[in-house]
């Protein structure tokens, strides 16, 4: 499975998003990564709907929003997102993530479900003729800055294991959580495809977009 580069847009300089959006299209990055926290499922509140909308009116490159918010079916219309995009919800937020993961497909996303570093892999079972990504969170979301967890490694290979055993082959694995080059490296290793990019390995002040893109790749 080809590797992918999600950008964490939470990362950029928001004075000058657009221009960080452009300059990301010409970098030939995959995604970008737009994570919603909403002050009570994470200590946080980040990114909002209207932008959402705001950034998909002006690239081309496919949203993948990660939300981190309890109850997130509430806010699945406020988005307006189409095939290409991602949007991602917590099992650990959600009463009924079958619900919410159809509810997305509906609307002709992508559905993702993301588990915390302590949830078990086996949660995800009942939902997973529902998906199309798993978010292995290799941080506690919320914060950026964050060190990943020592297990992290070995989650993601038995994310990979469990889920071809599942016959979902197709299903790629999403690591969201210091990202650098080197953990990148680790984490491909294991089984992950796609991988989201902050202040570890993207958004750097010596390198452009481009050339911090491509040192990535080459790490892998």
């Amino acid at each position: 499975m080809k590797k992918l580069i999600s950008a964490s847009l939470m990362c950029a300089d928001l004075t000058k998003l657009y221009d960080s959006v452009l300059s990301l299209e010409k970098a030939g990055i995959d995604y970008l990564h737009i994570d919603i926290m909403d002050g009570c499922f994470v200590p946080n509140i980040t990114l909002g709907f209207d932008l959402v909308n705001a950034i998909k009116k002006i690239t081309d490159i496919p949203l993948d929003v990660h939300m981190m918010v309890k109850d997130p079916s509430r806010f699945i219309d406020r988005m307006n997102l189409g095939e290409n995009d991602i949007i991602s919800v917590h099992f650990e937020a959600d009463e009924n993530p079958q619900k919410t993961l159809e509810l997305i497909r509906s609307k002709g996303c992508k559905a993702a479900l993301a588990i915390n570093p302590q949830t078990l892999l086996s949660v995800i079972e009942p939902f997973v003729k529902s998906i199309d990504m798993l978010l292995v969170m290799t941080v506690n979301p919320g914060f950026a800055g964050q060190k990943m967890f020592e297990g992290a490694q070995d989650k993601v290979r038995n994310a990979r294991l469990t889920l071809d055993e599942w016959g979902l082959e197709q299903v790629p694995i999403q690591v969201d959580g210091n990202i650098s080059p080197e953990n990148g490296r680790k984490l491909s290793r294991s089984g992950a495809d796609i991988f989201v990019l902050g202040t570890s390995a993207l958004f750097m002040k010596d390198k452009s977009f481009e050339q911090a893109a491509a040192d990535f790749r080459a790490a892998l």
